[in-house]
C-alpha cells in the first residue's frame, strides 16, 4: 500500500505536489505539538493543498487561535469570506434562531425566509431578481449558463457558438467550466477536454475586448474581477471597467462582474466596481455574503437575463436554504450597520501608506484598494523568501499566505481598528527585516 502511495504521488505534476520547504506529506508543523493534526491530513486527505503549517481551532474578530493557545491576526479572512469578523455575534444567533425552526426543504417547496431574503437584497443592489446558489464557483458556473442561454434565446446566436470572455490571470473557482477560464497551467493540467468558447484577453486591456467585440457578434459575456484576487490583487486602472461595460453596451453583450471576492465592503466600496461608477449586467455574490459561517452566493440580475432561465433548467438543493437566507440577510445589514465599509478605505489607506514607507531591499511593489492588499517581494532566486516572510509573521502573531511564489496578500477581517493595522504594520516590517538579513 505505501508503495502505490508513493507511486502515487510522483505522478502529481511537481509544482502540485511541492510544499515550500518539501513534498506533500512532509509538511512539518510550524509548532512541533501540532504535527499530530497536520499527520492526519496527510494521512487521510487529498494533497491539493498547502496551507501554511498552523492548526487553528478558535477565532474571534480580527483574530484566531492555534491549538496551543497562541493568538494571531487573521490577514486572509479565509480569502476575504469573514469580512465581519470571526463569530460574529449577530450572524450566529441569526443561525442558531434559524436552525431551530427550519433549515432545509429543497426549492421543492417554499420557505417563509427566501421571498424577504430576496426582496432586500435585490433592493440593496439595484436588480430585479436574485438567483441563490451556495458557493462562490456555483455562481460562476451560474453565470455561465446564464448568459449563454440569455445569448441564444435573445440575442439569437446560432446554437452551441456563445462565447464569453474572460481576462488572462483569472481566478473564477476550480469546477470544470471555471478552470476553462483560466490560463494557469496547474489550474489546468491533466483536466482536459476544457470547456470551450472562452476568449481571452490581457487584463486592464481595453483594446483587446474592443478588437474582439468589433470582429465576433457571437461574444454573449464578458466576466471580469474588478480586482484580480488570486492572481496577487491585481488592481486595473481607473476607468477601465467603465470602458468595458460601454463597449458591452454597445456591442449588445452582457458585462459580468465576479465581485465574490472584491465585494460585499472589502476593497472600501460595498462593490468595488463602484469605484467605476459600473452597474454590470450580471453581479456575483459569495464568501461574506454569510459572514463566513455557511456557504451561500447569489446571481442577480435583471428580468431580461434572468427570466431566461426556466423551471428544471437549473437549480439546487440547498441554494436558497431557510438557513442559508436568513444568514445572508444579517450579514448584509452587520457591514452596513457597523460601517464596515468605511472603515475598510480607512485602514487600507492607512495600511498601505505605512507598508510604503518601509525601507526594505526585498519589497518591491505594495498595491491595493481597502483593505485588499498585496506585496510582491524581489526574487532573489529563492523562489521562498514570500513563504519566509509568511513563517516570520506567524511567528510575530500575524497570519498571511503567499499567491504565486512571490506575492503576499493581505486580508484582515473589516472590523480592525488603527492601532491594530499600525501594530500588525510593524510584524510585517519586523518579518521582512528577518528573511532579508538571511
Amino acid at each position: 500500500m505505501q508503495r502505490k502511495i508513493s507511486q502515487a504521488l510522483k505522478s502529481v505534476p511537481t509544482g502540485s505536489r511541492r510544499y515550500a520547504s518539501g513534498k506533500v506529506g512532509d509538511a512539518k508543523a510550524l509548532f512541533p505539538t501540532q504535527q499530530k493534526y497536520l499527520d492526519l491530513e496527510n494521512k487521510h486527505g487529498a494533497f491539493n493543498y498547502h496551507p501554511l503549517p498552523v492548526v487553528l481551532s478558535k477565532g474571534q474578530g480580527v483574530f484566531v487561535w492555534d491549538t496551543d493557545g497562541r493568538r494571531y491576526y487573521d490577514f486572509l479572512s479565509a480569502y476575504s469570506a469573514v469580512n465581519q469578523g470571526h463569530s460574529h455575534p449577530k450572524i450566529i444567533q441569526a443561525m442558531v434562531t434559524q436552525a431551530q425552526k427550519l433549515s432545509l426543504t429543497s426549492r421543492a417547496f417554499h420557505n417563509d425566509v427566501l421571498g424577504g431574503y430576496m426582496e432586500y437584497v435585490t433592493k440593496l443592489f439595484g436588480f430585479d431578481r436574485l438567483l441563490p446558489m451556495n458557493t462562490g464557483v456555483e455562481a460562476i458556473e451560474t453565470a455561465i449558463k446564464l448568459v449563454r442561454r440569455w445569448g441564444y434565446s435573445i440575442k439569437k446566436v446560432p446554437d452551441n457558438q456563445a462565447k464569453i470572455i474572460v481576462a488572462e490571470g483569472c481566478f473564477h473557482g476550480r469546477t470544470l467550466a471555471a478552470i476553462s477560464t483560466s490560463t494557469d497551467p496547474e489550474a489546468t493540467h491533466h483536466y482536459g477536454p476544457l470547456v470551450p468558447n472562452f476568449l481571452h484577453v490581457p487584463y486592464d486591456d481595453v483594446n483587446a475586448i474592443k478588437q474582439i467585440l468589433e470582429s465576433d457578434p457571437n461574444v454573449v459575456g464578458c466576466l471580469l474581477e474588478p480586482i484580480q484576487g488570486e492572481a496577487g490583487v491585481v488592481v486595473p486602472q481607473s476607468g477601465y471597467l467603465k470602458k468595458v461595460s460601454d463597449l458591452c453596451r454597445k456591442h449588445n453583450v452582457l458585462f459580468i462582474a465576479d465581485e465574490i471576492q472584491t465585494g460585499l465592503s472589502r476593497t472600501g466600496r460595498f462593490l468595488c466596481s463602484e469605484y467605476d461608477n459600473v452597474k454590470p449586467d450580471v453581479l456575483l455574490l459569495g464568501k461574506a455574503l454569510s459572514g463566513g459561517l455557511y456557504p451561500v452566493s447569489a446571481v442577480l440580475a435583471n428580468n431580461e437575463i434572468m427570466l431566461c432561465i426556466t423551471p428544471g433548467t437549473h437549480g439546487s438543493t440547498y441554494g436558497g436554504n431557510p438557513l442559508g437566507c436568513a444568514l445572508a440577510r444579517t450579514a448584509l445589514q452587520v457591514l452596513l450597520e457597523e460601517k464596515l465599509t468605511e472603515n475598510a478605505q480607512k485602514q487600507g489607506e492607512i495600511f498601505r501608506k505605512l507598508l510604503t514607507e518601509m525601507k526594505s531591499e526585498i519589497v518591491v511593489t505594495v498595491r491595493g484598494k481597502g483593505l485588499l492588499n498585496a506585496i510582491v517581494i524581489k526574487d532573489r532566486g529563492q523562489d521562498k523568501d514570500a513563504w519566509a516572510v509568511c513563517i516570520e509573521m506567524a511567528k510575530k502573531g500575524l497570519l498571511a499566505k503567499p499567491t504565486h511564489g512571490d506575492i503576499i496578500r493581505f486580508a484582515p477581517p473589516l472590523p480592525i481598528t488603527s492601532e491594530q493595522t499600525k501594530e500588525c504594520v510593524e510584524i510585517i516590517k519586523a518579518a521582512v527585516k528577518m528573511v532579508e538579513l538571511r
